[in-house]
């Protein structure tokens, strides 16, 4: 019997050398948006591209292999992908969502049910009573984020994918911060994957897209039906390039937490910083629980600093590495505000239940040369503390 390939080798080597018609190495890519029928009555593999795509079909078969999955819905933007997911709800069903996911999934949340498409119960998923107490209103979807966006909070997936089975709920999970690189959360029990595609896994900032993957076939199929009904699905050349990201997806993740661990370490002692959010680190409370069911602790982290005002201004404007801009998961280093940035819709009383304050500031950290992004970081720290 062939011995299954690595994680690493499938994201590397999914459709290569498959061409029958030329033999390109790597796999065409196939814009057409319809395709001929053999003759009347006689349809091809392929009829139309929102249906199903050669090109985007080979990336959801990569996206659920590297998750162990059944099957994968590549969908237009990440967004689109946890929109699937909700779409299983009914008006009557209820949906328990993370209190401090991030701020776009928790303006669509919000709005679905205000809208009346399902009722929602926000929870803080570490607080084991609170969460126990939301399981008793027997919820028929369950939503985890983890590590969260943007405290980096982390939750026992396994022990949630226990507690919805018993309640007969699903449990999808947004593994968007870590990808199927460092944690893989249908074999540990979620019966749904979310993936903003537009971060680490298409890798290069030049792509938005999503994915849904099923533990299960029937599930799949069901979800499959529905993105081609409402017209989610991503568009060929998106799939495509992003297949192109998924090569690279593992020596990006190393490196690139790599760094992130060393930016940690550097930031906890500095003067200017109060708190830093890093599973990484063996202070931080999620530390063992990470190391337990995730294979690295991803690039994403955050800190709060002391400095506020005009001293916070100067230190944004001083950086030269670190980019001020939303979205994450990219080649290069970006910092964000999520007060004023990704978490602005929340509101201001939702983002201080979920303890994001106006002190908050979230890296994503890219491929840099580690030394030089905590020079840069270091340079403008003291600047923001010397400015008036």
């Amino acid at each position: 019997m062939t011995k299954p390939k690595s994680a690493r080798t499938v994201s590397v080597s999914q459709g290569i050398g498959q061409d029958t018609s030329f033999g390109a190495v790597t796999p065409p890519l196939y814009l057409s948006s319809t395709y001929t029928f053999e003759g009347f009555g006689q349809a091809r593999e392929y009829e139309y591209s929102r249906t199903r795509n050669p090109s985007r079909d080979q990336l959801a078969a990569t996206l659920a292999s590297l998750e162990g999955g059944a099957l994968a819905i590549v969908t237009a933007s990440g967004m689109a992908a946890l929109d699937l997911a909700l779409s299983t709800l009914r008006a009557d069903d209820l949906l328990l969502a993370p209190h401090d996911c991030y701020g776009g999934s928790y303006r669509l949340i919000q709005g679905r049910a205000e809208r009346g498409h399902f009722k929602v119960l926000f929870v803080n998923q570490n607080d084991s009573l609170m969460l126990r107490e939301g399981f008793g209103h027997r919820p028929r979807l369950v939503l985890v984020e983890t590590p969260s966006n943007p405290l980096m909070r982390v939750v026992d997936i396994a022990a949630i994918a226990s507690m919805a089975r018993e309640a007969g709920a699903k449990l999808v999970v947004d593994n968007t911060f870590l990808s199927p690189a460092l944690q893989n959360p249908l074999l540990l029990g979620a019966d749904y994957v979310v993936h903003s595609t537009t971060k680490y896994i298409n890798g290069h900032s030049d792509v938005v897209g999503g994915a849904l993957v099923t533990a299960d076939q029937a599930d799949g199929e069901e979800l499959s039906a529905w993105a081609n009904l409402t017209g989610v699905t991503s568009s060929p050349f998106d799939a495509y390039l992003t297949l192109r990201g998924v090569r690279t997806l593992f020596p990006r993740m190393e490196a690139q937490q790599r760094a992130a661990m060393a930016i940690a370490e550097f930031l906890a002692p500095h003067p200017a910083v109060e708190h830093v959010y890093y599973p990484g680190l063996p202070a931080d409370p999620g530390h063992t629980l990470a190391a337990s069911q995730q294979k690295g602790f991803g690039a994403m982290l955050s800190f709060e600093t002391s400095l506020g005002g005009s001293a916070l201004q100067k230190f944004i404007s001083t950086l030269r590495l670190f980019t001020l801009a939303e979205s994450l998961g990219g080649v290069e280093s970006l910092i964000a505000h999520p007060a004023t940035m990704t978490h602005l819709g929340m509101g201001e009383a939702a983002r201080a239940t979920a303890g994001i304050s106006d002190a908050l500031l979230r890296l994503s950290v890219g491929l840099e040369e580690p030394a030089d992004l905590i020079d840069d970081l270091s340079e403008a720290l003291d600047a923001g503390r010397a400015a008036p």
